[in-house]
């Protein structure tokens, strides 16, 4: 009975054929539906506020009544929607998803659940199902932020591990190594490995 009542919705009312091959079909439900010599279709809703475009490679084209437009792209598997306030997002088949804001930001969720976010001042985040966080700065130092309270800084100069008991300990470029113990020992080593400093 349903698929009745649709076959009568969608019965053709008027058909004209153009001079360039296209043809124009009004339906009786309002959709108008124009075919192109290349395949391409182009149907319109009754109330105009809905356009979808179907290519002939298998892509797909949507403009939806709140000005999204949102594009499958089929040999890729993707689909893009761009939104009137300027987000774009894309999904993969992998279950990837970008997002990409007006402000320049992107953020990245991986099929782990991991995120990544590339700021426009050059910043990027990542965040990982763990717990685990790593801020990357414009000038390339590093921080890493564990799940257990560990804290590690890369910068050009040296790489410092803080521990959650308050031990610090900082290997410089040139080597040398300083730790810094939360009883308020210090220790060090050349860059060599000689003990230089204990106390």
């Amino acid at each position: 009975l349903h698929q009745e009542r649709r076959k009568h919705e969608e019965e053709v009312q008027e058909k004209i054929e153009y001079h360039d091959g296209k043809v124009e079909e009004v339906l009786s439900d309002g959709r108008r539906i124009l075919t192109f010599c290349d395949g391409t279709t182009k149907e319109i809703s009754a109330d105009k506020r809905m356009t979808t475009i179907s290519f002939s490679n298998g892509d797909v084209k949507k403009i939806m009544p709140d000005q999204r437009v949102i594009y499958y792209y089929a040999a890729a598997q993707t689909t893009h929607t761009a939104y009137p306030d300027g987000l774009e997002v894309l999904q993969f088949p992998n279950n990837q998803i970008e997002k990409h804001y007006p402000d320049g930001t992107q953020e990245i969720v991986f099929p782990d659940h991991t995120v990544k976010c590339l700021y426009s001042d050059g910043l990027k985040e990542t965040f990982f199902p763990d717990g685990t966080v790593v801020k990357v700065e414009k000038n390339g130092d590093k921080i890493v932020v564990f799940s257990d309270g560990q804290k590690e800084i890369h910068t050009a100069q040296f790489r410092r591990r803080e521990y959650p008991d308050g031990t610090v300990k900082t290997v410089f470029c040139n080597g040398r190594q300083e730790t810094k113990y939360s009883t308020g020992r210090v220790q060090i080593k050349d860059e060599e490995g000689n003990l230089i400093l204990d106390k």
